[in-house]
């Protein structure tokens, strides 16, 4: 037996059962047979693994030993299922105390195996809110990713980064919210541009008092939470009496924020009629086997968004499993709204409805509207499904086309599934680093991209083909210990190299290394003059092809080519940034924020420390003599 889950109560249980050894589908049932005598009929979730001890399936259950003993009655599966069963060699079984537990422990599972058997919400990138923090005395609004760990409201999800940034952009037109870090702030000796063009009310120079900036902070909540007509004429009798007064001036920056706040209000409360205060809107729609899954944002009355989503390994799967399993994945990390309007009644609607709302700790429905505001918003939300399928039907024809000329023009066997591209960035050696970006029949899959980190390599800093040589020698090495047998789908295709004949070679001589012959090596190169659209493409075998400066396969090439690059001076830039924060102190055993804080303080740099003789050590404040020596003998190892 192994531990329970945090999230789960200790009445759960977990153990594991191997099967024994049997050919191919004979084999799988046996080893699920095996479990099903050990199975009580209780609630719980079931994972289906390989003879890799890789996932294959979670699946959750009322009665776990009925659910699974359906596994063995092969002839009533369908052959999606039955392939599961013939690679299944053992289960982990987890019990809980109810269905709606075992769901949301289901999509836990889920999203951290991706097992290539259950239905996966592809994009997995995370939703942007917005973030009034309350720790400091002038809060500050900001765009807000990941875990929720400060203290302040959060106000979202939105569907886009584009549409939280419209969103901040008027916020800070209408209630002058600064957006400056803390350490901007209390190093202000004037107003930032900000304030001249009236984005920010500049309280890190006193123009604005403390009481001031509170009632401000106020009404951009009541504004994000739904209250809108507050502020509204708040404003508006502002601007009326500064009119009275004959304060002309004050008056038209009233009328400005107010016409500011009147575009956000119409803007954002489009459609969001007939839907609760906050609700999400959830549509499908079907063509040719794909699927697309709408989803639109209402939250505080307003519209914060809309996205298209296209979940994978949905072949055989029934359109309402699929939809109840993209809902638990959603909302495995997203807090559940107060409704969800559906286009369709699910089976499983109670649980999914129970599973949200322990998850909220607040009741949580889901509802498929029949008449009215609500059900014309659900019809907005399933055209725009089907809008959406339909252009993606249409970029995926056109990427076939380009993968089919691309097989054509490097004389490939079958147009490439995996593209993997690669690039480097350095600066004169220092901060070296390498990048992998990948493309598939449906773009880019950024999930894919890798970086390698280039420093201390057996190799002088800043040579190119020493480094690509070392990037694709750790690539493939690792690709050839964690899938010999080639059935994972992460072995490429085609591999495109950034740079001409002497990254090729050292590319192809690493792969001769390590024994991988099949992969086609492309070398890309800027033509004459390092003109775009007169690059040079650097085969194996010497031979080098010029395309049109017209020609659909060049942008295409191009495009992967510039990604790369911007992958790897993204991610070098990064590096280098943080580099310049680095202190030798940082690698000094023992030495945490406040010891080195005191050690700058009294030496005044890291290098003084650094050539400090024992004796200046000890009499540093807060440094004891052992701690002296620890540092001493950190920077004279041969002393």
């Amino acid at each position: 037996m192994s531990e329970t889950p945090d999230r789960f109560s200790e009445e759960s249980q977990t153990w594991t059962v191997r099967g024994k050894e049997a050919p191919d589908l004979d084999q799988g049932v046996a080893a699920i047979r095996s479990v099903v005598k050990t199975l009580p009929v209780r609630p719980g979730v079931y994972r289906m693994i390989d003879a890799g001890g890789d996932v294959l399936y979670v699946g959750k259950a009322r009665a776990l030993k009925n659910r699974v003993t359906n596994y063995t009655q092969v002839a009533r599966l369908p052959r999606r299922l039955q392939r599961m069963v013939s690679q299944t060699r053992s289960m982990e079984i987890v019990t809980t105390n109810s269905e709606a537990e075992a769901l949301l422990l289901e999509a836990q599972l889920i999203k951290r195996y991706r097992p290539p058997y259950n239905v996966l919400l592809r994009d997995d990138k995370s939703f942007p809110f917005i973030l009034l923090r309350e720790d400091h005395d002038f809060p500050r609004i900001s765009k807000h990713r990941g875990a929720r760990v400060a203290k302040g409201s959060y106000y979202g999800p939105f569907a886009s980064a584009g549409a939280v940034n419209a969103t901040l952009n008027a916020l800070q037109k209408v209630f002058l919210l600064r957006s400056c870090t803390d350490s901007f702030f209390a190093n202000r000796d004037r107003p930032c541009l900000l304030y001249q063009i009236k984005r920010c009310s500049a309280p890190c120079t006193g123009r604005i008092d403390a009481a001031g900036y509170a009632e401000l902070a106020n009404d951009a909540k009541n504004f994000l939470s739904g209250r809108t007509q507050e502020a509204q004429k708040k404003l508006a009798g502002a601007m009326q009496a500064a009119a009275e007064a004959m304060d002309f001036e004050r008056a038209a920056v009233l009328r400005d924020r107010l016409k500011a706040l009147t575009f956000i209000q119409g803007s954002q409360a489009i459609n969001a009629e007939g839907a609760a205060t906050d609700a999400d809107v959830i549509a499908m729609a079907t063509d040719g086997g794909a699927m697309c899954v709408q989803l639109f944002f209402i939250r505080g009355g307003q519209n914060w968004g809309h996205r298209s989503f296209f979940p994978g390994h949905t072949e055989g799967v029934d359109e309402a499993e699929v939809l109840q399993s993209f809902i638990a994945q959603l909302y495995e990390e997203l807090p559940p709204p107060r409704e969800l309007l559906l286009d369709r009644t699910l089976p499983e609607a109670d649980l999914i409805a129970d599973a949200l709302s322990a998850k909220a700790s607040r009741r949580v429905s889901l509802r498929h509207p029949k008449r009215g505001p609500a059900c014309r918003l659900v019809e907005q939300a399933q055209r725009n499904a089907e809008e959406a399928i339909q252009r993606r039907r249409a970029e995926t024809t056109t990427q076939g086309k380009l993968l089919r000329e691309l097989a054509e023009l490097f004389d490939l066997d079958a147009p490439p599934r995996r593209i993997e591209i690669y690039d480097n960035s350095h600066i004169q050696g220092t901060n070296a680093l390498g990048a992998m970006v990948v493309s598939g029949p449906e773009g880019f899959e950024k999930g894919q991209y890798r970086k390698f980190n280039m420093e201390g390599g057996d190799f002088v800093p800043g040579d190119d083909f020493a480094m690509m040589k070392a990037m694709l020698t750790r690539r493939f090495a690792r690709l050839d210990r964690e899938d010999p047998d080639r059935t994972s789908g992460a072995w490429p295709d085609l591999c495109l190299i950034d740079g001409g004949k002497g990254q090729v070679a050292a590319v192809v001589a690493a792969l001769e290394e390590l024994g991988v012959g099949d992969v086609a090596i492309v070398g890309v190169a800027k033509g004459p003059d390092r003109n775009a659209g007169r690059e040079i493409f650097h085969l194996p075998s010497g031979r080098e092809i010029s395309l049109p400066p017209n020609a659909p396969v060049l942008f295409f090439l191009q495009r992967l080519r510039d990604e790369a690059h911007r992958f790897a001076i993204g991610a070098h830039r990064a590096k280098r940034a943080k580099s310049l924060t680095q202190s030798p102190l940082d690698e000094v055993p023992g030495i945490g924020p406040s010891r080195k804080k005191a050690l700058l303080l009294h030496f005044g740099t890291s290098r003084a420390v650094k050539g400090a003789t024992l004796a200046d050590l000890e009499r540093a404040p807060g440094i004891s003599k052992a701690m002296a020596l620890a540092i001493w003998q950190h920077f004279h190892p041969n002393g």
